[in-house]
């Protein structure tokens, strides 16, 4: 009797640690999705810089990012940017080299530089072309930078950046509303590093973000907008598709383009968990600790996210506006899956563009495609 008084003790307290465990990583992964935004990682070191045939190139350490095809930008830790072509020259079995077409005023990359690989393309508007002004949207918690890019007052285009981006990624899209016509306002949101700081900093994932850009929408109203076209990317995407389907702007808003959109949490936490080495069924684990008032307040929420709100795939029998979607056959964040699933239940209104590429990186591998993607559908959708 004693002996099995043992081994149910001895299973009891295995089964306590084992679900302990598994409650402490359903916590960390629901800390880490929704952090605060933290410095960039400058994890890429120049190898060298070569001079030939009145070009400068880089030499870089072979990885997926910097093999890739398309156009890409690197950030340096010691302030400035290069902006890279897409040939890519090797140099042996783990370097190559890729061209610098634009760099940062005065900036000049050296070697043993440390820099952070990215898709932000362009710094500012000036970098990608376009006349701007600075402006401030009054949103409920505080005052967010904004672009704003004039053009037809009465069509607007609101661009929304993603989790863990800035407003800088959305310039990419700002370009095709510009040669449209439209007015476009590039906004930022709280706790994104440049609009309004509120608590702890966290993300609530789009949850409580959109009412700041829907004070981006009435600044718009408020200035003579009769149509506006939502741009969204990764998580302002979500952003976009909440705002889209409100009854008061049924009529207002006229169309969505959408990078890699998020079109349901738990998807793409299951993907991300995949991405990262857990398995993909550890997304599961964080979904009380987003989705619970007293779990989500130990993980630093001031209130539980009602994520099954932004689950599009069961709610695409509510959706209205057309909608252009630019996805990635290979996006490890949001699967390609989603949005064809979402397309093939509403073929009428949504389309979709494939692209051989990674998250949000779209325009980087194909900028002409995607501009004229994009371009060509708001012509014949939405008109100039």
């Amino acid at each position: 009797m004693r002996k099995r008084r043992i081994v149910a003790a001895s299973l009891s307290t295995a089964a306590a640690i084992l679900g302990a465990e598994i409650a402490a990583l359903g916590w960390g992964i629901a800390r880490k999705l929704t952090a605060p935004i933290g410095p960039r990682d400058f994890n890429l070191t120049v190898r060298g810089v070569e001079q030939a045939d009145g070009q400068s190139r880089l030499v870089l350490d072979r990885t997926q990012g910097t093999e890739a095809q398309g156009v890409y930008n690197l950030w340096f830790e010691r302030g400035g940017w290069v902006q890279l072509g897409s040939e890519v020259e090797d140099r042996g079995p783990r370097r190559i080299a890729r061209t610098i077409t634009g760099a940062s005023d005065g900036f000049t990359p050296r070697a043993g530089d440390l820099a952070s690989w990215s898709g932000i393309y362009y710094a500012s508007p000036a970098d990608a072309g376009l006349e701007h002004r600075d402006n401030v949207i009054v949103t409920p918690v505080g005052h967010a930078p904004a672009w704003r890019i004039d053009g037809d007052l009465s069509t607007w285009a609101i661009h929304i950046h993603g989790l863990g981006s800035s407003r800088a990624g959305t310039l990419r899209g700002v370009q095709v509303a510009t040669e449209l016509g439209y007015t476009s306002l590039v906004v930022t949101y709280r706790n994104d590093g440049e609009g309004p700081h509120l608590g702890n900093g966290r993300s609530m994932l789009g949850v409580t973000e959109v009412e700041d850009i829907d004070a981006a929408i009435g600044y718009a109203i408020r200035r003579g907008a009769k149509r506006i076209v939502l741009f969204g990317w990764s998580m302002g995407a979500a952003i976009a598709l909440q705002l889209a389907h409100r009854a008061e702007y049924r009529d207002l808003i006229v169309g969505l383009v959408l990078d890699s959109p998020v079109l349901d949490w738990r998807s793409v936490i299951q993907a991300n968990c995949k991405r990262a080495g857990l398995p993909s069924s550890a997304g599961a684990l964080a979904m009380p600790w987003l989705m619970r008032e007293r779990l989500a307040r130990t993980v630093g929420l001031p209130t539980a996210l009602p994520l099954e709100d932004f689950n599009w795939l069961k709610r695409a029998h509510e959706l209205e506006v057309p909608t252009l979607i630019l996805h990635g056959t290979r996006d490890g964040s949001v699967p390609f899956a989603m949005p064809k699933r979402l397309r093939d239940q509403r073929p009428e209104l949504v389309t979709l563009e494939a692209f051989d590429a990674g998250h949000t990186l779209n325009w980087n591998t194909d900028n002409e495609r995607w501009h004229n993607t994009a371009a060509d559908w708001l012509g014949q959708r939405i008109g100039h």
